[in-house]
């Protein structure tokens, strides 16, 4: 065993053994250019040494792995127990002599900086900053060991095991190796980030500076002086720089440790632009050998830059793969289909199969390349009409590319290309018959493949998917279908630009009221029905309250639970293919997990009344008729009044009549998604059976055609599906732009508003109305606790929310458009939506009161609700916000 290694004799190949901070300074350390302070390391062998057969040191990890990952208490407790045991042991004899001779190597009186360097530490995808210990000028052997001892039981601190059960990684599979650097005296300390940390841009570098000692900026005790480095053609300009109070410093002690010394606050910049851009340089140098954008910690000592540690910024959104070097412009997918999740492999490879566009990965998102669109006149012209229909942030986020005159504009082609999503073909008159026909020929269609499908096993069902997309494919871009829902879109969009000139008011909300063959708000209607079959029985009822995953073999044995368990399959069968994130393939159905429903149909019969479905339906269509009605009456009292009525006449009826097939075409799409999932999920437990998978979820994880080779061959290679998880698991809390550029630069769009109130938060008006009532901040659909008069805030909602809807009062979500699903349905049931509102689930407290105004777009806070707080609803899971630059804890 060797218990100490140089660090210049180690690289990313040992990690294992030198853990990944000393693994990348290894590597700096023959990297030309770059210069690294003489270090060793404590390896992970020694570690395993100290901790094998501590007392109770495996029982520890045992009820720590048993803990479930909301226990934050016990989880705490049990990592102290761990942290305590590690401390306490003595660093066996062989270590302890091998660490004092490399101390003893270096002059008397030598400092040195004892840092962490855990197996799992400086990952791509797993950063680990801050989550265990370094400490700085230690001296002497003792000290020295002392502090290894306090390194190995970092591994456990609270922070770190969260962190680590976040990402999926298990705490028996990590271990603790320690650096030991020698210490610069450093006149200037700071951390240099290769890419921008906030907006991913790989052409920018971010510097920060502090007098003295770095732990100043990593502990928060001062703020950093800053500056922007861009880099353009070879060449690095400083375009920004800041200059922050000073009053502290934090410097060596005599003897070990560190003390703060006040600075003279109006001393002369820590860094000259030359200093600066030599350091954007230094940057530069370290990116390419360690493969990905880096945090790097430097020291300025005597006029010579050091580096003392870099690690990989995993907060970083990725970037797509090009063959050239112009810039790139992309639209995310998840955007448009209100679905912002990480998808994994076999989801995303299906949804590319199932598209004609081509589309780029990253980030385990989708997105469209637009460059060569933008590049031309009609091109840029029409895509920006489009997306400003639709997403006002989007077209924001690409104006202000294209403003920076970046993608150059050439000539328009002799027949241009036409823009996805632009109208192509002229309206119809309304004819329900169209939209019964159209539904069935789907319906038709989706029952043919699984006649086709069903039964299949082996490389016959991967051939029977792929000859039934093309089906799938034909049936999303039937041009009589498309023409249906564009002629409602159209209609709305006619409506509320001519009326609004005419009367002052956007009518089309009202309008859309209970309109025919949504199925959509069937869907949540239904559910209503469900809880009216349920009600009458209360043992069911109390059954329901306390089921669990078996609540549908749990039912008959109760009074009424038959009848309660048919209303529920017999929604499932009508509904169940879906789920939320039902583009994802790789998402369990409804059907799948009914329990998911329990809480949504307890919440109905908790507080609807018997027929609240059909009431709710014949209200909103008076409603709707009523508008009519009076719209056309006041057209008629003004100017050119009867050809006035008579044109909004029939736009709204070609609204009504067709803008409830809007929703149809993806619900069909989805019930052929849940028959190729059944088959591909029978056809991996038969590969688990046959031991070329672990677990049924492997499949996911592989690309279809990776997924048809494995049944066809009889191996997958399961290394590459671990490492998608741990990537999976990375992707998930990143935040998807919704434009990312080739140079990595994520833009979001603003909407420029001057009339928002402070403590407002704007966002785009897509349902007409203002409420007030509580907020509930739900992430999970399956544990909202929702009551009526609540006001649902959520990341995003695709048709699976809509069940909810049928409660609320309000809706607010992070994503969508004026003609997305949950808009669409949020003017059916009458409810104020405000949608596009950044940052909402982390803006607006759960519990908080809020007004929604549908009309003006806006979300007011207006204080805590304290009459109705708690229940089960969470805000999202991801990335904290941004705080300063650089800040950390090691």
């Amino acid at each position: 065993m060797h218990a100490v290694l140089r660090v210049d004799e180690v690289g990313r190949d040992r990690s294992a053994v030198v853990g990944g901070k000393a693994a990348h300074l290894g590597e700096l350390t023959r990297t030309a250019g770059v210069a690294v302070p003489r270090a060793w390391c404590v390896t992970t062998d020694a570690y395993r040494a100290a901790v094998a057969g501590a007392p109770g040191f495996d029982a520890l990890l045992d009820r720590l792995a048993g803990l479930s990952a909301d226990d934050t208490d016990g989880t705490a407790a049990v990592a102290a127990g761990i942290r305590a045991l590690v401390a306490a042991r003595p660093v066996p004899e062989g270590v302890a002599a091998e660490i004092s001779a490399a101390v003893g190597r270096a002059p008397a009186g030598t400092a040195w900086a004892v840092r962490s360097s855990a197996t799992a530490e400086d990952l791509p995808t797993a950063s680990f900053a801050g989550q265990q210990d370094s400490y700085l000028n230690v001296v002497g052997a003792e000290a020295v060991l002392d502090r290894v001892r306090a390194c190995w039981a970092s591994l456990f601190t609270d922070r770190a095991v969260t962190y680590r059960r976040r990402l999926g990684l298990d705490d028996r599979g990590v271990a603790m190796a320690v650096v030991v650097q020698e210490m610069v005296a450093a006149d200037v300390s700071g951390v240099l980030f290769t890419a921008d940390p906030v907006t991913s841009d790989r052409t920018v570098t971010v510097v920060e500076a502090v007098p003295g000692l770095g732990e100043a900026l990593v502990s928060g005790l001062v703020a950093a002086d800053g500056w922007t480095v861009r880099h353009t053609g070879g060449v690095a300009s400083v375009v920004d720089a800041r200059r922050a109070p000073r009053t502290v410093a934090v410097r060596p002690a005599p003897g070990g440790g560190t003390r703060t010394e006040p600075v003279a606050p109006d001393g002369p910049p820590l860094l000259t632009d030359d200093q600066v851009r030599a350091l954007a340089r230094l940057g530069r140098t370290v990116e390419p050998g360690l493969g990905s954008p880096q945090d790097i910690e430097w020291c300025l000592s005597g006029g010579r830059f050091q580096v003392v540690q870099s690690r990989p910024i995993t907060s970083l959104f990725p970037v797509p793969g090009t063959d050239d070097d112009r810039l790139h412009v992309y639209l995310s997918v998840g955007y448009q289909q209100m679905m912002t999740d990480a998808m994994r492999p076999l989801g995303l490879s299906v949804w590319q199969m199932t598209t004609p566009r081509p589309m780029a990965e990253a980030g385990g998102r989708l997105f469209v390349d637009v460059t060569d669109a933008l590049a031309t006149p009609s091109g840029r012209d029409g895509l920006l009409a489009v997306m400003g229909r639709s997403d006002p942030l989007m077209t924001d986020a690409v104006r202000t590319v294209l403003d920076r005159g970046v993608v150059p504009l050439g000539e328009d082609p002799a027949t241009p290309a036409p823009v996805h999503g632009a109208p192509t073909t002229e309206p119809l008159d309304p004819d329900p018959a169209l939209v019964a026909e159209l539904i069935a020929e789907a319906r038709a269609s989706v029952a043919a493949a699984a006649r086709r499908i069903c039964g299949r096993v082996g490389p016959e069902l991967f051939t029977a998917v792929r000859e039934d997309i093309p089906e799938l494919r034909a049936r999303l871009n039937n041009p009589r279908s498309t023409r249906v829902f564009m002629t409602a879109m159209d209609a709305a969009y006619w409506i509320d630009e001519h009326v609004g000139e005419w009367l002052g008011e956007r009518p089309s909300d009202a309008l859309t009221r209970s309109a025919p063959d949504n199925v959509t708000s069937q869907m949540g209607l239904a559910l209503l029905d469900v809880a009216d079959a349920i009600r009458p029985f209360p043992a069911a009822v109390a059954l329901l309250r306390g089921a669990g995953d078996d609540v549908l073999e749990m039912l008959p044995s109760v009074e009424g639970g038959t009848v309660a368990r048919d209303a529920i399959l017999g929604w499932l069968d009508d509904y169940g293919a879906r789920c939320v994130g039902e583009i994802d393939i790789s998402r369990p159905r409804w059907h799948e997990r009914p329990a998911a429903l329990v809480p949504l149909i307890l919440g109905h019969i908790d507080t609807e009344e018997p027929g609240a479905g059909r009431r709710r339906f014949d209200r909103g269509r008076r409603e709707a008729e009523a508008t009519r009605e009076d719209l056309l009456a006041r057209l008629r009292a003004g100017a050119d009044g009867e050809a006035r009525a008579a044109r909004t006449a029939l736009m709204i009826d070609r609204l009504r009549t067709f803008i409830g097939y809007r929703e149809f075409p993806k619900f069909a799409m989805v019930s052929r998604y849940a028959v190729y999932r059944a088959a591909l999920l029978a056809e991996a437990d038969r590969l688990v059976a046959a031991g070329v998978l672990e677990d049924r979820e492997d499949a996911y994880f592989l690309r279809f055609d990776e997924l048809e080779q494995a049944s066809r061959t009889g191996h997958a290679d399961l290394a590459l599906v671990r490492t998608r998880r741990a990537e999976f698991a990375a992707y998930g809390p990143l935040v998807p732009p919704r434009v990312l550029t080739s140079d990595g630069e994520c833009l979001q769009g603003s909407y420029h508003r001057d009339d928002v109130p402070p403590g407002a938060l704007a966002g785009l008006a897509v349902s007409a109305g203002t409420v007030e009532g509580r907020a509930r901040v739900v992430t999970d659909l399956s544990g909202a606790a929702l009551e009526p008069g609540d006001v649902l805030v959520t990341a995003y909602t695709d048709p699976s929310w809509s069940p909810a809807f049928v409660t609320i009062a309000g809706l607010v979500t992070e994503v969508g458009g004026r003609m997305t699903h949950g808009a669409v349905v949020a003017r059916e049931y009458g409810l104020p939506a405000v949608v596009g509102v950044e940052d909402a689930t982390r803006l607006i407290p759960d519990g908080s009161r809020v007004r929604v105004d549908g009309g003006s777009g806006l979300v007011e806070i207006l204080g805590r609700d304290v009459s109705r707080t708690g229940g089960r609803n969470r805000p999202r899971g991801g990335a904290a916000a941004p705080g300063p630059r650089g800040r950390r804890q090691s």
